[in-house]
């Protein structure tokens, strides 16, 4: 069984952490990564990589909880909830999503796709 469990606690650490190049380290070179449903995904981590570049800038006050609502050696469903203030406008959201993550043998991630709902509070 691949070790969701500890692949998801550093992706979520990371990005807590504000540290984009860390979250991108936990990735394989090809994959697939929706960063929204219904857009096309990023097939490459060079695609995915300025996604990640401007957590740092727009994020800020990060905290988060999970649970793993199904897993198998196929794929693994990561119910979270998130409260972050962005640092434009400095208005705090709540984030309440679900992820969809495949890992490979080396337990990198290939296959992400999040839902989520964001208010801002």
């Amino acid at each position: 069984m691949k070790d969701y469990k500890t692949f998801l606690k550093l992706f979520m650490d990371s990005w807590k952490n504000l540290e984009g190049e860390k979250t991108c380290e936990l990735m394989a070179s090809k994959l697939k990564y929706y960063e929204n449903p219904i857009d096309e995904p990023c097939l490459t981590l060079e695609q995915v990589k300025p996604l990640w570049a401007v957590v740092k800038e727009n994020q800020k006050d990060i905290s988060y909880s999970g649970k793993i609502l199904f897993e198998d050696d196929n794929s693994c469903i990561y119910h979270f909830k998130m409260k972050r203030t962005m640092v434009k406008t400095n208005v705090t959201q709540l984030i309440d999503g679900v992820f969809e993550i495949k890992l490979n043998a080396k337990g990198k991630l290939t296959y992400f796709k999040q839902w989520r709902f964001v208010k801002e509070v």
